[in-house]
């Protein structure tokens, strides 16, 4: 599967999501890249990170890089 064709994506979300909607989805692709997508509208656009861009966005994550002040 390629980069710019997600159609056969197997998306999944966070266990911790609670089946709740407002949630994103992850889809592990070929060579390593993730795509992500908002599940409120899995028609939409997605964010397809390369591993290196996956392991700095998720150590940020873990780091509180992206914590609210």
């Amino acid at each position: 599967m390629s980069r710019n064709d997600l159609s056969g994506a197997v998306w999944c979300k966070s266990s911790r999501s609670n089946a709740q909607a407002n949630c994103v989805e992850v889809a592990f692709l070929d060579l390593g890249a993730v795509a992500v997508r908002d599940s409120k509208d899995p028609t939409g656009g997605a964010l397809v990170f390369n591993p290196g861009e996956w392991t700095a966005f998720t150590g940020g994550i873990q780091g509180g890089e992206f914590n609210r002040p």
